[in-house]
């Protein structure tokens, strides 16, 4: 079919837009010209990287093969389809054997192609997409399991949400509300969705493009120059484009990449420098060769001799059609600086007949972090690895999967040593902490030396005090933050966080009642200064802020078990307090203070069996919690259970 790519078409007056510019369309318009481009396009595993789920696109099988129980967490999961919906739900066995902690979220969206991978998404009425934890694995011909970070006994149910790194990645660029692309803004998605990696990640945005073949005058060399042709571009540019999603140094906590703070998520345009969008960082663990992760293609093929010595000539798509128009063309790609040390090997006996050059050199592997998952190693390699490289393994957990050391520079190439370069790059050693007993000190240092204008570095900086338990240092950097920056979010709440930890409860609430009047709609604002007036013994104050909070957004637990704090004070309202006990528990069944103190309002109305049973479930959660082995021993005293009250007493005093 031949492609119409320059015919003029009418097209509607107001083109519909997508994404954080107007110069991005629907790129359905993309197919009125580039129909067989199009077509081809969406049966790629991008094009259905992110989508609703429908018959039409559902593999899984929601009626048979739907239950899965986690041991690790003691839950139980069911996958339901109900009235052309599907659903996911998850329980546990309560206190008297019945169905306790019941959490049924519909699935408004599906991350993934499924060729490896489907991850299930609820979004909130704010506009949250919160990760359910259940997904379904392409691996041994479709199973369930639980989404990386989720198989462990804490496992954050429904409370992870998607954050814009996330859908930068998975999807076309979305709309956002105005104030989140600030930092530690609450990442909420508003509107229509975008359904797919789209032809304007790779070409950049549509609208110029189309507007100009709509002249019936205008020439091709016109047309073609308002849109990007990726094949047009410098080999480090034309590489880049994909690079933006496809390169990842470690996805352990590590700050594999840093987005520049004047840059919104989803401002990054094909043909621009990537490195002026965001910087990329590594750490020395030895050996990289060991590291094989899931979104590490760029990385493991930037190790190969052949990329190396190819001085830009290998491009991913050398081997990929990013169309998806012609298939295999990884042999003809080795064939072109192989093919006559092939034959003569061949020829020889020491090389097997030609078949497929990937099956050996470039072989299928499970990755570490993702451990249902199995894809293609990109580290070109002269002899295959030993070993089971299918073999099942072990998820990753605790503190030796996260590297402590030097945080290096890894992309752009050369890393110039720019002052803005050399304060991100201070700011890489402490924000996951993998740097921070060497690097706060030199972050510190460049901050010092070079007064950044951005309010954003002063933040990171104190937040970086405060984790390390120095508050003192952390409010001069915050207000000075917020003098950058009045509205500043992360600037106030941080202030009002330091202030609380120095015992400043006035200035903690100053900065958070600061905080709300920036922000009227940042339901963690509302929380924080719920939280302050609990301590402080204000429970109608606190009910106030926290049912504000709990208005825009109610499935947070923290905010939940504070009210149930606030209506457990004298004078207060005990059977208010148990429902939100309660439902901080629904929403997090491994909260031990939840369980704790609804362990106590219940004994105190005579039900001392299931105050028995929460203290349990909390110590199962946290079993050196000191104030409920104290609280424990009291209850278990009142009931005659001496041996057993000694028991937990000796624990606390450990």
């Amino acid at each position: 079919m031949k492609d119409r790519r320059w015919m003029p078409f009418v097209i509607a007056a107001s083109l519909p837009s997508f994404g954080a510019a107007t110069d991005y369309v629907d790129s359905r318009l993309c197919a009125q010209c580039h129909a067989y481009i199009y077509a081809a396009y969406q049966r790629t595993g991008m094009a259905r990287s992110f989508y609703r789920p429908a018959p039409g696109n559902t593999v899984e099988d929601y009626s048979l093969n739907n239950k899965y129980y986690h041991p690790a967490s003691d839950t139980h999961f069911t996958m339901v389809a109900r009235n052309g919906k599907s659903y996911q739900r998850r329980y546990q066995v309560g206190f008297r054997g019945e169905q306790t902690n019941v959490d049924e979220k519909e699935i408004n969206f599906v991350i993934g192609s499924g060729n490896h991978v489907r991850t299930y998404l609820h979004r909130t009425s704010a506009g949250a997409l919160l990760e359910l934890p259940l997904a379904w694995y392409a691996e041994k011909g479709g199973h369930w399991a639980m989404n990386p970070g989720y198989d462990k006994s804490d496992q954050p149910n429904s409370r992870r949400k998607i954050n814009y790194e996330c859908m930068f990645c998975h999807n076309a660029y979305p709309n956002i509300p105005a104030g989140h692309d600030q930092l530690r803004s609450e990442p909420l998605f508003t509107g229509a969705l975008p359904e797919g990696i789209d032809c304007q990640r790779c070409h950049g945005p549509g609208r110029r493009h189309i507007q100009a073949a709509q002249d019936r005058g205008v020439t091709r060399d016109t047309i073609a120059k308002a849109i990007v042709n990726p094949a047009r571009l410098t080999p480090t540019r034309q590489m880049e484009v994909c690079m933006q999603c496809h390169l990842e140094t470690d996805s352990m906590p590590f700050p594999h990449a840093i987005l520049k703070y004047d840059r919104g998520p989803f401002s990054y345009q094909p043909g621009e420098p990537l490195g002026n969008f965001m910087l990329f960082f590594d750490h020395a663990s030895a050996p990289r060769e060991d590291r094989f992760q899931i979104v590490s293609s760029v990385y493991r093929l930037e190790m190969s001799a052949c990329f190396r010595k190819s001085n830009g000539a290998l491009q991913c798509t050398t081997c990929h059609d990013p169309h998806g128009i012609s298939e295999g063309r990884e042999a003809a790609a080795c064939l072109r600086c192989h093919a006559t040390t092939i034959q003569q090997e061949v020829a020889s006996g020491r090389h097997t007949p030609l078949t497929s050059c990937i099956e050996c050199h470039m072989p299928k592997r499970r990755t570490s972090d993702v451990v249902h998952a199995v894809m293609t190693d990109h580290y070109i390699q002269r002899r295959r690895p030993a070993g089971d490289l299918l073999a099942e393994v072990q998820e990753p957990n605790g503190p030796a999967t996260v590297f402590h050391g030097e945080v290096l520079p890894y992309y752009p190439k050369p890393f110039d040593r720019t002052t803005e370069n050399e304060l991100y790059l201070a700011l890489a050693q402490v924000r996951e902490n993998n740097n921070s007993e060497v690097g706060i000190a030199r972050f510190a240092a460049a901050v010092a030396k070079y007064r950044p204008a951005q309010p954003e570095f002063y933040i990171e900086l104190a937040d970086a005090w405060l984790s390390r338990g120095n508050s003192q240092k952390a409010i001069p950097l915050y207000e000075e933050a917020v003098r950058r920056k009045p509205d500043s979010l992360a600037g106030l709440l941080g202030l009002g966080r330091a202030m609380e930890e120095t015992g400043q409860p006035g200035g903690a609430v100053e900065a958070f009642q600061r905080a709300t009047r920036a922000a009227p709609d940042d339901a963690i604002s509302w929380r924080e200064l719920g939280q302050i007036y609990v301590k402080q013994g204000k429970r109608a104050e606190a009910a106030t802020a926290l049912e504000k909070s709990l208005q825009l957004d109610n499935e947070s637990q923290e905010a939940h078990y504070a009210l149930g704090l606030a209506w457990s004070q004298p004078g207060g309202d005990p059977a208010r307090a148990e429902t939100s006990f309660r439902e901080a528990i629904r929403l997090a069944p491994d909260y031990p203070e939840a369980h704790m103190n609804l362990a106590i309002l219940i004994f105190q109305s005579q039900r001392a069996d299931e105050a028995d049973y929460h203290f349990q479930r909390a110590l199962r959660y946290r079993p050196n919690y000191p104030l409920a082995h104290l609280n424990y021993a009291l209850m278990l005293q009142k009931l005659n259970r001496a041996s057993e009250a000694a028991l937990h007493l000796k624990q606390a005093g450990r």
